[in-house]
């Protein structure tokens, strides 16, 4: 069993930043491949960055590249998501996931923390 706990949500003007973070318990973490997806309202959970269990390889969907930057410390078995240039319609709950393989879909991961919000004003 593995838990994952976000934070670091919180509300945000337009074209700014925020940090989001993710701390895993359980087994072991080191070797999982993590990602962070959203969720909008009304819409399905979507992927938003993945990376490898080393660090060494990441992922970006579109909208986030550029702009958004995923890290992990397997030392400190945590994950973050820096987000920077916010925009409104990215309005929405922010999800931390583990797996054992990379996937492009939620129904790829196995493990997933509550998630946090993230609102973004106008």
């Amino acid at each position: 069993q593995v838990l994952l706990v976000e934070s670091g949500g919180g509300l945000v003007q337009a074209g700014g930043t925020l940090r989001l973070s993710c701390a895993a318990s359980g087994r072991s973490f080191s070797r999982d491949i993590m990602a962070w997806f959203r969720q909008l309202p009304g819409a399905e959970r979507e992927l938003v960055a993945q990376i490898s269990w080393s660090g060494a390889t990441t992922y970006y969907s579109d909208f986030a590249k550029g702009r958004f930057t995923i890290s992990r410390e397997n030392a400190k078995s945590s994950v973050y998501l820096q987000m920077n240039s916010l925009k409104p319609e990215e309005t929405a709950v922010y999800y931390c996931a583990s797996g054992r393989a990379a996937s492009r879909e939620a129904y790829g991961m196995n493990y997933w923390g509550e998630g946090t919000l993230v609102a973004v004003s106008g």
